[in-house]
């Protein structure tokens, strides 16, 4: 009968860019701010995220066109 061994399978780490700064950043469970380099640029992060700077851009309809359901209307 076949043993049954640790089947999880093996990752090596990624280097990746930190989102915040740039800088190299190891992306692996070891690195518990991953895909940040470090604990303040995932601060820096959520505090923007907290401050709604991460917004996309969106194109309000023109005043004179109706918008919305237009069994409302």
């Amino acid at each position: 009968m076949a043993r049954m061994t640790d089947t999880k399978p093996k990752f090596s780490a990624r280097t990746v860019r930190c989102p915040a700064c740039g800088r190299d950043s190891v992306y692996s469970p070891e690195n518990p701010y991953r895909p940040f380099c470090s604990a303040r640029c995932k601060g820096v992060d959520l505090g923007a995220w907290a401050n709604e700077e991460f917004k996309l851009p969106a194109e309000a309809p023109p005043d004179d066109e109706p918008f919305g359901d237009p069994r409302l209307q």
